[in-house]
């Protein structure tokens, strides 16, 4: 071998060496870099850590004020493509009669209508936190 296919070879094995050493070497390394990173829980069942979860993210019911601000605001503060606006009372009253009251309007919410996608941009708002900024920003 030539001088320059020796120095190419050991570069390479220096390098493989590197890359073997930089890897974890035990399994616990290795257990703690490919752990799940979440857990699926289903409604209804025992899952442990949600308490954890619900506290870190704020846990209880946001108030009325708090959807409509955050979620709400942005289309039904100003009518945007025929959104009712916020303390329109007759153009609410209309779409309550028409939906069948205040649970046609939550059910409509939760769905969909119209421009509005389901549950506006609030996917994680509860029935009863759409329920209550629908009941605040109509005033019914």
């Amino acid at each position: 071998m030539n001088l320059i296919n020796k120095m190419l070879v050991a570069k390479a094995a220096l390098l493989a060496l590197w890359a073997v050493s930089a890897q974890a070497a035990t399994n616990d390394d290795i257990a703690e870099r490919i752990k799940p990173v979440g857990e699926v829980c289903v409604m209804g069942q025992e899952c442990k850590g949600v308490e954890a979860v619900a506290a870190a993210a704020g846990g209880g019911a946001r108030s009325a004020d708090d959807v409509i601000a955050k979620h709400c605001n942005a289309c039904h503060g100003a009518g945007v493509l025929g959104a009712p606006k916020i303390g329109d009372g007759a153009a609410w009253k209309a779409r309550a009669d028409a939906a069948g009251g205040i649970d046609g309007l939550l059910k409509h919410a939760i769905s969909g209508i119209n421009a509005m996608p389901p549950k506006g941009t609030c996917g994680d708002c509860s029935d009863d936190e759409l329920k209550g900024a629908i009941e605040k920003m109509s005033g019914l």
